[in-house]
């Protein structure tokens, strides 16, 4: 088994604006080396498109095992349409599922915050978003993403066959579920579980390992259930009848995305995908923002750093144990959008227009 190091980063930029966002990571990262005389490890290396490119695999077997020794991988962005025609086996996709799943990457945190001076940028009225706290815990490596069979076949009459396997074991949903109760005690110690189970075997398997596990050890944690469709319907009604979602691979990729939207930008929100703890207490993780890659804004400078910002403060809680470290950084964040701070896709009225290197810029000052 590799050996995790404690403080090694990997930075892996990938394609698009993934490059532009990670450069601004990187910065802040070598500011707390420098200032702070932390001892973080840089590393950095191709991934996704621009790994298929240069080595005909969007990863290759060396980037893999820098992963599986790093305490945290910093991901940029992965895809675009210049690889629609490579075969599905080599899409740049497949590298970020092969690390969430060879990594055993299982939980994936997606906060959606509404920051309370880009109230305005939602698409919802104000006084249904402002203080908006809402943790998604998604499953990471199962369900329909990952079961087995899979595939397009041909069959009669000259039509073919799509097939994808939704499947999901005890051990898969209590282990997420574990997650989400914990992290709901350092909230507001509420938790909604979000299924199909009125539909789907698998989702009655969901409903009934959350709520045997609640009964079991969490009974101080208020735990509802909710209809996945129901509670798409719910964020864009009332969003802050939310705390904590817990919910599946494929349902929580939907709703992630939409939650995400209440608070104005993509630009804005980080990511978390955390594995279980060894014996020694490490724990491999892997945080991007969770924006696209978009390339029509590549190479001119106009992308939102923040939410990439904001996910290695993400790195530095979960990952490094450096609360006071990502505490700061959030206010750092925090402060520079207080000065009338945007890039372009939260741009508003009387407010500074800034380049991704400037907000990065900006907020490195803010730590100063």
């Amino acid at each position: 088994m590799i050996k995790v190091k404690k403080r090694k980063v990997l930075l892996l930029p990938g394609d698009g604006i993934g490059p532009e966002v990670t450069t601004e990571v990187k910065k802040v990262i070598n500011w707390f080396n420098d200032k702070k005389s932390l001892d973080f490890e840089i590393d950095e290396d191709l991934v996704g498109g621009s790994s298929f490119d240069k080595h005909g695999t969007p990863l290759t077997d060396e980037v893999f095992y820098k992963a599986l020794e790093s305490a945290v991988i910093m991901l940029g962005a992965v895809g675009g349409p210049k690889w629609d025609g490579v075969e599905f086996s080599k899409k740049p996709e497949r590298a970020l599922l092969k690390l969430r799943k060879e990594l055993k990457l299982f939980a994936n945190l997606r906060p959606a915050i509404c920051f309370e001076q880009l109230v305005n940028a939602s698409t919802l009225k104000p006084e249904i978003v402002s203080g908006l706290d809402i943790l998604i815990v998604r499953e990471l490596t199962g369900g329909v993403y990952f079961g087995e069979p899979r595939g397009i076949k041909p069959i009669e009459n000259g039509e073919r066959k799509g097939v994808n396997t939704h499947t999901y074991t005890s051990s898969e949903i209590i282990r997420v579920a574990r997650i989400a109760f914990d992290l709901a005690r350092k909230r507001s110690n509420r938790v909604i579980s979000c299924e199909k189970s009125n539909v789907m075997e698998a989702g009655q398997l969901w409903k009934e390992e959350v709520q045997s596990l609640h009964d079991k050890e969490y009974k101080d944690v208020e735990l509802s259930h909710m209809l996945a469709d129901n509670c798409a319907m719910q964020l864009v009604r009332n969003p802050k009848q939310f705390d904590v979602i817990l919910t599946d691979n494929l349902f929580g990729d939907m709703l992630s995305d939409e939650a995400s939207m209440l608070t104005g930008s993509l630009g804005l929100l980080p990511s978390a995908s955390l594995g279980a703890k060894n014996k020694d207490g490490e724990m491999r993780a892997m945080y991007e923002p969770i924006h696209g890659s978009a390339p029509d804004i590549a190479g001119k400078g106009v992308a939102n750093p923040i939410a990439s910002i904001l996910s290695f403060a993400m790195a530095l809680r979960y990952s490094l144990d450096l609360d006071k470290e990502a505490e700061a950084l959030e206010k750092a964040v925090q402060e520079a959008l207080n000065d009338g701070l945007r890039t372009k896709d939260i741009m508003s009225d009387k407010m500074k227009e800034v380049s991704t290197s400037q907000m990065g810029d900006a907020i490195i000052s803010k730590l100063q």
